[in-house]
């Protein structure tokens, strides 16, 4: 039954990833795109913690070591929607799109390990702006689309009853394509720069988890999770050339002016995160978590002509959140048995962006969410995740926009109690 829900789900979220676009956001210009968080459903809607945080059932994006906790064979899938409402001092656009999440699939190794495997975007290019210089007389459109995803594996251990260790390896993957064309005023041909690029590269994560029982059935957690520095590849061609337009908008190119290849990198240093949190099992859980990394550097490679505009700096985050569940065995009320998840986070991206040459007054990207969600049993443990986020990036002064946005977050977790166990012949 899992394995026809599977195929009908994933053919679902084929269709609907594919008729729209994964990104609307403007700060998807600068470097690989607008970066995702890598956590589950239900992980967003707890404000994004996980790093103190382990399930028997529920996956972990954020520590690995939180497999070791894993008891059932779970099979996992979310969907992502998002409203971006984008405000440029006065004047509003809004926009929706549709993507994949995550597919993945974790199982248990013995009763002190586990295993999990899957994809997952890391990033997603989708923009078009358009500038007019009265002045000049002159209209630029800048247009860019694209991303990166990633494959990983996790495992994670108990090495001692009250501590478990985990270690992730992931590989990164995908083409961007950004371009800026400009069209003066009686001018018959308009000039395109392009770049054309593919990013590679993977990364390795050490995390690990401690749990301490206290007294009235009380569990005190803790962990942290290191992601080592590592670097991102980035090869491809840019190209600069004229073009005229036909009577429908489509390109026709002319000449070719120059043409040569890119060879650079995107070089992300050690990402920490730190938690604690306290709760009781399948009652309620609290959690706080902090994540830090130095900035991010970059050569070689992407928006070129307009590097100037955009740097790295540190980036953090904050988070605060948890859930509570009424009664998990209760017969009398189906909504007893829900579970109802909130947080909130607080974020510096590490962009810093400044939207007037000379450039020199670069304002920082803040983000900031409020969530909440609910899980929806299903039968043999599997259940439907549900969840909302209201949140705000970026702000109008210094020539930047600022995006309200609200995301809605879909996710199925398929439990199968019986994958590893052998059949018994009545």
């Amino acid at each position: 039954m899992i394995r026809n829900i599977l195929l009908v789900f994933l053919l679902i979220a084929s269709l609907a990833t594919t008729a729209q676009r994964t990104n609307s956001s403007p700060y998807s210009f600068f470097g690989i795109g607008d970066e995702f968080n890598p956590v589950t459903v239900e992980q967003s809607a707890m404000g994004g913690i996980g790093v103190a945080y382990s399930h028997y059932k529920y996956l972990n994006f954020t520590n690995p070591a939180a497999y070791a906790s894993l008891r059932y064979t779970t099979y996992s899938f979310g969907l992502l929607n998002n409203k971006l409402t984008i405000d440029n001092e006065g004047e509003k656009q809004i926009s929706n799109s549709t993507s994949l999440s995550y597919f993945t699939l974790a199982f248990p190794i013995g009763t002190k390990a586990g295993m999990g495997f899957g994809i997952q975007p890391v990033s997603s290019v989708g923009y078009s702006l358009s500038d007019f210089d009265e002045d000049a007389s002159e209209l630029t459109l800048f247009s860019g689309d694209g991303g990166v995803s990633r494959v990983y594996g996790s495992f994670g251990i108990k090495v001692y009853k009250e501590l478990s260790i985990g270690i992730e390896a992931d590989y990164k993957f995908g083409t961007i394509d950004n371009s800026i064309t400009s069209q003066r005023a009686d001018v018959s041909l308009a000039t395109k720069y392009k770049e054309a690029t593919i990013v590679r590269g993977g990364s390795v994560t050490l995390g690990a988890q401690y749990k301490k029982a206290l007294k009235d059935n009380l569990i005190l957690s803790g962990g942290a999770t290191f992601k080592m520095g590592n670097d991102l590849d980035v090869t491809g061609d840019d190209y600069l050339y004229s073009l005229s337009f036909t009577g429908t908008g489509a390109e026709f190119g002319r000449d070719t002016i120059s043409q040569s290849s890119i060879n650079g990198k995107y070089k992300l240093p050690l990402k920490t995160i730190l938690g604690a949190g306290l709760g009781k099992i399948d009652k309620w859980y609290v959690g706080l978590e902090y994540a830090n990394q130095d900035a991010i550097q970059t050569s070689g490679f992407l928006n070129n002509s307009s590097n100037n505009a955009y740097k790295y700096g540190k980036s953090n985050r904050i988070s605060l959140g948890g859930y509570y569940l009424p009664k998990i065995n209760s017969i009398s009320s189906y909504w007893q048995r829900v579970t109802y998840r909130a947080g909130v986070r607080l974020e510096k991206t590490g962009l810093l962006v400044d939207g007037a040459a000379p450039y020199n007054n670069f304002s920082s990207v803040d983000d900031f969410g409020i969530s909440f969600g609910l899980g929806l049993p299903m039968k043999q443990l599997s259940s439907v995740n549900m969840g909302f986020e209201f949140g705000k990036r970026g702000k109008t002064s210094n020539n930047l926009i600022k995006e309200n946005y609200f995301n809605f977050r879909l996710s199925l977790s398929l439990t199968d109690t019986n994958w590893f166990q052998k059949r018994k012949i009545d």
